[in-house]
């Protein structure tokens, strides 16, 4: 386990779900494993994880830290798409809870060869899973300008989308776009310098053009559609964003379904001391819904 991680909304997340012996949950995020480990702890000693993750080298660290858990635990490789056909490999019709943190995890960003960060040189990558898929550096090549700039104020609301496109356009066929400082430099060559107390300017691409690679907005909106079925009756969905867009899916659906009852109606977010120890929960929003039981669900709809 990776002690630079620290899991998001821990308290919240576990109060949302209430694991109980004999449950069974799912943790479609895994990640390195910090709420994974907090649910079993919290359901002992009896109840059952699923614990999920795109990220390969995110699977292997978690199955390294919730070995000594024995066969409470499932540790697989896959994206939400794949949760239906996990759950009947762990032999679970149906889940006592969910739970998926959408944010990249700190050993995932302090490591330049992943391309996540611009700290240091690294590959244009961006991947979640570095089996399949394009790089950024494959789709920057593949668009052109216009598709480019759309991409960037579409994920990222970057109101200088035309002109960093052009940038980094320019910066591609010039030879000067090989690594993730490169890509920066580009960006800051239209807005500019970073400022103390703002965000870095190239933070938006940066972001654009993972949640592009990643199929983000995709992946999240296949998880959203099968979470009332795959949740048992008074099960438990908590999803915790880092923008706007994620947290817009979430609570739209969350409101709308009327297969699910919201457990709060503004997101928790959270506390002062968490964003000071934590500098990754300072954008965390979690939202929770419950499964309305089945035959409740189906009288609703009557």
């Amino acid at each position: 386990m990776d002690d630079r991680h620290q899991p998001v909304l821990l308290r919240e997340t576990i109060d949302a779900i209430a694991p109980q012996p004999d449950g069974i949950y799912a943790d479609a995020t895994a990640g390195y494993g910090g709420h994974s480990e907090a649910i079993l702890e919290a359901s002992a000693p009896s109840g059952r994880l699923l614990a999920m993750d795109r990220d390969a080298e995110a699977v292997e660290a978690v199955r390294k830290r919730l070995a000594a858990y024995g066969d409470r635990v499932t540790v697989l490789q896959g994206e939400f798409a794949d949760l239906t056909r996990a759950a009947e490999r762990v032999g679970a019709e149906f889940f006592d809870g969910v739970i998926a943190d959408l944010g990249l995890s700190s050993p995932q960003l302090e490591d330049a060869q992943r391309g996540f960060s611009f700290a240091e040189p690294g590959p244009l990558d961006m991947r979640m899973d570095r089996s399949q898929g394009e790089t950024a550096a494959d789709l920057i090549a593949r668009l052109d300008e216009a598709e480019l700039a759309g991409i960037l104020y579409r994920f990222a609301q970057e109101r200088h989308s035309r002109a960093i496109a052009r940038s980094i356009k320019r910066a591609l066929q010039q030879g000067r776009l090989t690594h993730t400082t490169d890509l920066r430099r580009a960006v800051v060559r239209v807005l500019g310098p970073h400022r103390r107390g703002r965000i870095d300017p190239a933070t938006r691409t940066f972001q654009a053009l993972r949640i592009a690679v990643n199929r983000e907005l995709d992946q999240l909106q296949a998880l959203i559609d099968l979470l009332p079925e795959l949740l048992a009756d008074g099960g438990v969905a908590v999803i915790i964003s880092f923008h706007s867009l994620e947290d817009r899916m979430v609570k739209q659906a969350f409101l709308h379904d009327r297969r699910l009852a919201l457990l709060q109606r503004k997101p928790l977010t959270a506390c002062e001391r968490e964003k000071r120890e934590n500098p990754r929960a300072r954008s965390a929003k979690l939202r929770a819904a419950r499964r309305v039981a089945r035959a409740d669900a189906t009288e609703a709809r009557l």
